[in-house]
């Protein structure tokens, strides 16, 4: 088994199991982690864990997320946003990346186009249809000038939805036309949901990889063990995604899944995407509660002494990973 990008060094003592010496007093049996599904990845840094926020949609909402996160005292890593690289002026772009450089918060940005907004009907159907992959290249196109802009602007961290487009976008990395300190982060509504999937994307050069939030935990041991890409789960899955939330097992998610960032999404909120000042007041009310989430799932790891390993604030780069060959030319 690889065990880079980095290799896990255990806690000095097991999380607490929840509820674990009240069930056992009454007889109730408790469940004994197994080790052998205990992750031996980390990040470069040592972490097992990062946090993210997801869905902060412009200036003001970045704001409104970094003013909550300091309130309450929630460590940011990463902060995501959903509408894309095409809804945000210059001026948007370069505010988010100048406020998340004094922070030292890595800034992701949606590349471009996707299938759900453009005119192909597949998507509004039950089967929902190729869903947000670029449909066409004009789509391609489209998502890679996104990319190409956003970096020109300091961004360094793109959001794709589309595996073609992760490969162009590896590509371009490879040969220098993006910087290659720029990481790759593939959406939850096209993540791979098994191993052999999983360590495709990450060659063909994603660098974090939503998968979707109803992964059993099993699942995500499989898929820890055939690759050390890092892994983004939504403790709290959007409606969209199916509104579950997992936020008893983060301590297992964890020790399952690292190297792992958190997300803090928000259940029962209505959807913002493409953002605009006609959403603003429910997209600040839903950026605030979801750093509040945050805070909740924060509680709950150091109540159960599962608090430890997580990566120094400013931590983003994944380490090594492995990569189809680049062509050249």
């Amino acid at each position: 088994m690889r065990t880079s990008p980095g290799t896990a060094s255990a806690p000095a003592a097991p999380p607490r199991t929840p509820a674990g010496a009240a069930l056992a007093s009454l007889g109730v049996p408790v469940p004994t982690p197994s080790p052998e599904d205990t992750s031996r990845h980390a990040f470069p840094d040592g972490g097992r864990w990062r946090t993210e926020v997801p869905s902060v949609e412009g200036p003001e909402a970045l704001e409104t997320v970094v003013r909550e996160a300091e309130r309450l005292d929630v460590p940011l890593h990463r902060i995501s946003q959903g509408s894309g690289v095409w809804m945000l002026t210059d001026a948007e772009i370069s505010e988010m990346v100048s406020v998340c450089a004094e922070r030292r918060i890595e800034l992701c940005l949606f590349t471009g186009p996707r299938g759900t907004w453009d005119t192909g009907a597949s998507t509004r159907t039950d089967s929902g249809g190729a869903g947000l992959r670029a449909r066409g290249q004009d789509a391609v196109a489209g998502c890679v000038e996104d990319a190409l802009r956003a970096a020109e602007l300091g961004v360094r961290c793109l959001l794709v939805a589309d595996e073609g487009v992760l490969w162009l976008l590896h590509r371009l990395r490879a040969a220098g036309r993006l910087p290659a300190e720029t990481t790759l982060k593939v959406s939850a509504l096209i993540g791979p949901v098994n191993p052999a999937s999983y360590a495709v994307y990450e060659r063909l050069g994603a660098d974090s990889l939503n998968v979707p939030s109803d992964l059993t935990l099993q699942h995500l041991t499989e898929i820890r063990r055939s690759s050390p890409a890092p892994l983004d789960l939504y403790l709290e899955a959007p409606d969209d995604l199916g509104g579950y939330v997992r936020m008893y097992e983060a301590a297992e998610l964890i020790r399952r899944a690292a190297p792992l960032y958190l997300k803090f999404g928000l259940s029962k909120a209505p959807g913002i995407y493409p953002y605009g000042a006609h959403l603003r007041e429910t997209t600040l009310a839903t950026a605030r509660e979801r750093v509040r989430r945050g805070r909740l799932a924060l509680d709950l790891l150091e109540r159960l002494g599962a608090a430890d390993g997580m990566s120094p604030l400013g931590s983003r780069l994944p380490g090594e990973l492995s990569r189809f060959p680049v062509p050249e030319g």
